[in-house]
């Protein structure tokens, strides 16, 4: 059998050849082939108020091979001033186009009982682990047609797991990037937070200048245990010819908590799908978002929590900048189920547009079927004052340096609620890249 998918065809000798390339286990191939079958009836999602159905998502070569490296100083200066180093080393995975090429874990995290290592590894070495979690929760395969093509195709990606109690004061990181055309990025990161566990994950995505044709379809899921906690961070930086598919997903059991940061700071088109399931009583969810879109880009940046837990308090924070002619909607959306009692959601998206031609909208969305909770709103879509323009001139500054300050003045008050120092100092490194 073969799916058309568009313009190119993925059949299941393609499937096959990738999941043995990689010794995968019989039931992920067997997963693999259901999911190619079902890509070919499933819809596109439904993405609010953005036109994706002429967007690539099929036509790329799915699989792309590239050599290992024994040393972090082969990777291009431009990679690996993404990854950030503590003073006994790193923990870290990259990924370039489809292939993991190398993974550093400290020797005390590992004697901890932590596993850090690529997800095809993962599946070889720990497949039990992966199998109860993989696309089994939160993620379905079934969800939409971009998820059929990802639980088919995915390729690289990381497994974190992080035992009962253990509590690291290190950040895991891992890098994607991509300096080839026409190929398809999928990268999966699976990462389990035992009970009573802590740790900080950060999560980049960098193309090369020029590349054109790449379709980044991937997916993060995070399984946080009774009274464990996951910092999560994710800077997305690809070039204008990368449209980034991003689906991210948590479940959080009893006292859990789950932080999101993220920073979808592409140049080319974006769907950003970020859903939190508060499961657990006393489960915490809280998502902190920021997004630029410049030249002729679309953005559509999803923000979802769902209560079902009791005394399950949540807040949504979503801050979008648009410049030339493009287009950003946010969409914060807290859903409170019935039977959440003193449930608290709490949501705040604010879109500043710099000129006449850019476009952008903030949709806060309420869904409440309990009566016993609280739930508040704030939403504000304006263009920039040219008054403010002009007084900043009038002092000497450039109309650049002027719009650039008004920008980081839009921006700070977000930025300042970020509890991680370095991933602040990353995100305004992109964000002056970017207004450059």
């Amino acid at each position: 059998m073969s799916v058309n998918t568009s313009n190119l065809i993925f059949d299941r000798d393609v499937i096959t050849q990738l999941s043995q390339k990689n010794a995968e286990p019989d039931w992920m191939l067997d997963f693999r082939l259901k999911a190619l079958e079902k890509a070919s009836s499933l819809p596109l999602p439904n993405v609010e108020k953005t036109h994706i159905r002429q967007w690539n998502f099929t036509e790329f070569q799915p699989y792309t091979e590239e050599a290992v490296l024994s040393r972090f100083d082969e990777l291009p200066e431009t990679v690996r001033s993404f990854a950030q180093e503590e003073a006994d080393g790193r923990n870290l995975i990259v990924q370039h186009n489809s292939t993991v090429v190398y993974t550093e874990l400290m020797p005390e995290l590992q004697q901890k009982g932590v596993i850090f290592t690529d997800l095809h590894t993962a599946l070889r070495e720990h497949g039990d682990l992966v199998r109860k979690v993989f696309m089994t929760d939160a993620s379905q395969a079934d969800e939409h047609k971009l998820t059929a093509l990802h639980a088919a195709l995915w390729s690289g990606g990381a497994f974190l797991y992080v035992p009962k109690n253990v509590e690291l004061d290190v950040p895991i990181q891992s890098l994607v990037w991509t300096d080839k055309s026409g190929i398809g990025l999928l990268p999966h990161l699976v990462i389990v937070a035992e009970d009573n566990s802590r740790l900080t994950y950060v999560d980049s995505y960098v193309s090369a200048e020029g590349v054109e044709g790449v379709v980044h379809n991937g997916m993060t899921e995070i399984f946080v245990g009774p009274g464990a906690s996951v910092q999560y961070a994710t800077l997305h930086h690809y070039s204008e010819g990368v449209t980034d598919v991003s689906l991210r997903r948590a479940t959080v059991a009893r006292d859990g908590r789950v932080d999101w940061i993220v920073g979808d700071l592409n140049n080319g088109n974006t769907v950003s799908d970020n859903t939190t399931y508060l499961k657990g009583d006393g489960s915490q969810g809280y998502v902190k978002s920021i997004t630029i879109a410049s030249g002729k880009q679309e953005n559509s940046i999803t923000s979802n929590i769902r209560h079902y837990g009791k005394n399950t308090p949540s807040d949504i924070l979503a801050r979008a900048v648009v410049k030339d002619s493009s287009t950003s909607i946010l969409n914060s959306i807290t859903k409170i189920e019935k039977g959440a009692r003193r449930a608290d959601g709490q949501q705040t998206g604010r879109v500043l547009m710099m000129n006449e031609k850019s476009r952008g909208d903030a949709n806060p969305i309420l869904l409440i079927d309990e009566n016993d909770v609280t739930a508040g709103h704030a939403a504000s879509a304006g263009k920039v004052d040219p008054l403010q323009i002009y007084y900043l001139m009038s002092r000497g500054m450039t109309k650049a340096d002027a719009e650039r300050l008004i920008i980081y003045g839009f921006l700070n008050p977000l930025l300042e609620e970020i509890p991680i120092e370095d991933v602040v100092k990353q995100l305004k490194r992109v964000i002056e890249r970017k207004l450059r």
